[in-house]
C-alpha cells in the first residue's frame, strides 16, 4: 500500500476552506493533517471536503484557538489525543489507517515572544508541552507511526535564514531545539524531510509581516514529517509545497508532504 501524507498549518480551516480544496485538487494526498483549525469540529466544512474525495475526518477543536484535523480518503480510526502540559489546548489528535499504522497530528505551542519563561508564560508552556510529548515517547515507544505537524520549533542551522540572527528568537533558540532532540529521541522518530532532502536550506513558514515573503525568503521550517524506524525507509517523495504560501490569502504555512509505500 502506498499512500502520500500532508501537513499543513492553515490558519482557520473556515477561513481558508478554498485553499484546502485548491491544494487537496493540486496535490491530492490521500491523508492531509491540519492544524490551527481555529473551530469546534462542528463548524469544520466537512461536507466540501467529502465533496472532494475525503470521505472521512476526526478532529478537535475549539472556537477562535488551536484545533488539529486528519482529513482522509482512506479509513481511519480515531485513536484519541493527549492534553501535553494540561493545556486544555486541541493540539493532537491520532488516528490509525487500515495498515496499522498511527498517524499522530501535533500543534506545538508557538512560545510567544520573549524566550524566557520567568516573563513569558507561553514559553514556559511550549517547553512543558515538548517535555510531556518526550515523556509520553520514553513510556510507550512508537512503533509503526508517523508525527507530523506544526512543531513551532526550526532545528537545524539550514531550516532557517539566519542562524546567528534568530539564536534568540522563539523557534530557534537552543533551549527549543534541545527540547525537540530530546522529544525525536525519545520515541527514535526520524525526521524524513531531512532523510529525502539532507542538504540546503529548507522553509515551511514566512511571516505575514514581510512585505514581499518570496523574495526576501526569511522563512523558518517550523513544520515537519517524522516516522519510526520500522517504517522511515519506506518513506520517500518529501516535498514542501512553497508555492502555496503565495496563493490568495494564504497562510503563512505551507504544506509538506511525503509518501509511504507500506
Amino acid at each position: 500500500m502506498s499512500f502520500t501524507l500532508a501537513t499543513w498549518n492553515i490558519n482557520s480551516v473556515r477561513l481558508r476552506e478554498p485553499l484546502v480544496l485548491q491544494f487537496l485538487a493540486h496535490s491530492g494526498p490521500d491523508v492531509l493533517c491540519l492544524q490551527e483549525c481555529k473551530s469546534p469540529v462542528d463548524k469544520i466544512p466537512v461536507e466540501a471536503f467529502r465533496a472532494a474525495g475525503y470521505e472521512h475526518m476526526i478532529a478537535r477543536g475549539q472556537k477562535g484557538y488551536n484545533g488539529v484535523a486528519i482529513l482522509s480518503k482512506l479509513p481511519i480510526e480515531d485513536r484519541g489525543d493527549m492534553d501535553f502540559a494540561s493545556l486544555g489546548h486541541a493540539r493532537h489528535i491520532a488516528g490509525r489507517l487500515e495498515n496499522g499504522v498511527t498517524i499522530h497530528n501535533f500543534y506545538v505551542p508557538a512560545g510567544g515572544d520573549k524566550p524566557d519563561r520567568e516573563i513569558n508564560e507561553k514559553f514556559g508552556q511550549k517547553l512543558d508541552y515538548l517535555t510531556g510529548m518526550r515523556d509520553w515517547f520514553r513510556d510507550s515507544a512508537p512503533e509503526k507511526a508517523i508525527l507530523v505537524g506544526d512543531l513551532n520549533i526550526a532545528p537545524r542551522e539550514d531550516d532557517v535564514w539566519d542562524h546567528k540572527k534568530l539564536l534568540k528568537v522563539v523557534s530557534h533558540t537552543p533551549v527549543e531545539v534541545e527540547a525537540l532532540a530530546e522529544t525525536q529521541e525519545a520515541g527514535n522518530w526520524v525526521d524524513i524531510t531531512r532523510q529525502d532532502i539532507p542538504q540546503g536550506n529548507l522553509y515551511s513558514w514566512w511571516s505575514y509581516r514581510s512585505p514581499d515573503w518570496d523574495a526576501a525568503d526569511k522563512g523558518r521550517r517550523l513544520d515537519h514529517v517524522w516516522a519510526t524506524p520500522d517504517i522511515s525507509n519506506a518513506a520517500h517523495s518529501s516535498a514542501i509545497l512553497r508555492e502555496a504560501r503565495g496563493w490568495e490569502k494564504p497562510s503563512d504555512h505551507c504544506p509538506v508532504l511525503a509518501t509511504f509505500d507500506l
